[in-house]
């Protein structure tokens, strides 16, 4: 045992001072010792510090040089891609002029087919449309419905005949103004001119109430040349016959028509046919009042200065009768169903 740290003893107040030095000198040593290892561990620690600041600073330059190279290729890649970009631009640009001719061409070319394939029908639309109107005139002309219905069922057939789609209204539109024209009753105008002409020529052989005619006796066939009692009786016949047409005894109601001279005789027909021929164009240029009115004239001068017991007197009245009750007023029906249809097909639509 160390005698110095017995603790039996009891140290004096002269010794104690002797022993702080020691223990001074003992502190101060493990405090250099501990700085000592604080110094070396931060050397240490600086030094793995510096080497890994090293290695950062060498990692940093070799991503610096790496970001660089990587740089200038992105450079060049970008310059690569503004380049393609651009050659696509330009290609683009002219695919798009391309593109656009081609579609140019192609609404040319369907508008091309849709006018070849509207061409027919509207064809056949304007052709029927001039038709109709051409036979609406001549039916007003001819005072007769017969041009506008075989105008109109021509039309029909036609219509038929082409098989189109867009058509069908036109068919719908000309059965209609065909049910209208032939409910219409309209004079037959060719035919009531025949007769106004036949009634013109029978005037010249009407017989007049002033008129003497003598019958004749009717040929017989001769007697033989033996038979003496047989002529002697025709011939007796014959004169008495001649002695009874001498006189004729007859009622005459109009005292005028009997004291009629020759040249008005002549006169009275010529003025007949006048209004026989005033009545013609009047019917011709559709004025039934002013038809009717001459008409009206000649039958009273039929009755008044001819003979109404004679047949041809009969003939001209039972004639002019019926010219009479044909003469109707004539109001032609106008196909603007048909016309309408026909000018919506010719308008495309």
């Amino acid at each position: 045992m160390n005698p110095e740290q017995d603790t039996s003893s009891t140290p004096s107040p002269d010794e104690a001072p002797p022993q702080a030095p020691v223990q001074g000198s003992r502190a101060s040593g493990v405090l250099l010792f501990l700085l000592g290892v604080l110094v070396l561990l931060a050397l240490a620690s600086s030094g793995l510090l510096w080497q890994r600041l090293l290695a950062v600073q060498t990692q940093l330059s070799d991503q610096g040089a790496d970001a660089t190279t990587r740089t200038i290729e992105a450079r060049t890649l970008a310059r690569q891609a503004q380049e393609q970009v651009r050659d696509a631009t330009v290609r683009l640009g002219v695919m798009e002029a391309r593109l656009s001719e081609i579609s140019m061409q192609s609404a040319q070319i369907e508008e091309m087919r849709q006018n070849l394939s509207r061409t027919r029908d509207e064809t056949l639309a304007i052709d029927l449309e001039s038709a109709l109107h051409l036979a609406l005139q001549q039916a007003q002309l001819m005072g007769s419905v017969q041009p506008l219905q075989t105008a109109l069922q021509a039309a029909e057939l036609r219509v038929q005949r082409a098989g189109l789609a867009r058509l069908n209204p036109v068919l719908h539109a000309i059965a209609r103004d065909l049910a209208k024209v032939k409910a219409v009753s309209a004079s037959d105008t060719p035919v009531l001119l025949g007769k106004l002409d036949e009634l013109s020529q029978l005037l010249d052989e009407l017989p007049l109430l002033n008129s003497m005619v003598a019958e004749q006796a009717a040929p017989s066939a001769a007697a033989p040349a033996g038979d003496m009692a047989a002529l002697w009786q025709r011939s007796l016949q014959v004169l008495g016959e001649k002695l009874k047409s001498l006189v004729r005894i007859s009622r005459i109601d109009n005292p005028e028509a009997a004291l009629m001279s020759p040249e008005q005789s002549f006169f009275l027909r010529e003025n007949l046919k006048l209004k026989l021929l005033n009545a013609r164009i009047e019917l011709l240029m559709r004025q039934d009042a002013a038809v009717r009115a001459d008409l009206a004239a000649v039958a009273i001068s039929l009755s008044k200065y001819f003979d109404p017991a004679s047949p041809q007197t009969r003939a001209a009245r039972e004639l002019l009768q019926q010219v009479r009750s044909q003469v109707k007023v004539l109001v032609l029906p106008q196909p603007d169903d048909t016309l309408a249809a026909l000018a919506k097909a010719a308008a495309g639509k």
